[in-house]
């Protein structure tokens, strides 16, 4: 039985991390102007539609931010949260908790996305540079806004542009001390 528990536990955990992050790269895509004709924008938009439709008429957006992605990932993971939660055996989390916690691991994923685009995007600019690939082209548009200010800081050297390098360092701080000091303090007084 345990084993079973396991496989369950693994597939929600995973289809709920996925589908959150298919709905932050639609927020993140309307949020840099993406190509909203990329076939990779298109299976995003696809995918998050028969959700996303029904908080639009609910939830307006806000100076450009489409308030509905955010709120619909942040849904996708209290969900998420409380199932995994109540597969383990422990009832009910503390809603506040709870709240809190998902809007940490919102946080959380958009750093992943970022980060591994990021390390994507290095690797294919090693592999084949100046690539027409729409996954290029949107990981190009999604980074290009981050990238911009870290190259006034490092412009290029010689030709080798190590923004990059920076954002990644940049990343690797949020994800491995900002984002759990930050979930330290905010759940400290759920503990």
């Amino acid at each position: 039985m345990n084993l079973l528990f396991n496989i369950i536990f693994f597939i929600l955990q995973t289809v709920s991390y996925l589908y959150t992050v298919i709905i932050l790269l639609r927020f993140l895509f309307q949020l840099v102007r993406a190509d909203f004709y990329n076939p990779l924008s298109q299976a995003v938009i696809k995918l998050t539609n028969p959700l996303l439709i029904p908080f639009r008429k609910i939830i307006p957006g806000l100076y450009g931010f489409d308030l509905a992605c955010i709120v619909l990932a942040l849904l996708v993971q209290i969900a998420a949260h409380q199932t995994l939660w109540m597969l383990s055996g422990r009832g009910f989390l503390n809603p506040a908790a709870l709240i809190l916690g998902s809007f940490i691991s919102l946080i959380s994923i958009i750093v992943d996305i970022y980060f591994w685009g990021l390390l994507i995007m290095v690797i294919a600019s090693w592999i084949a540079p100046q690539s027409y690939n729409p996954a290029m082209l949107l990981l190009r548009q999604l980074f290009e806004p981050v990238l911009m200010p870290l190259r006034r800081i490092l412009p290029p050297q010689g030709g080798l542009d190590f923004s990059p390098l920076l954002a990644g360092m940049i990343l690797f701080i949020a994800k491995d001390m900002l984002v759990p000091a930050l979930t330290r303090t905010l759940m400290a007084p759920f503990a």
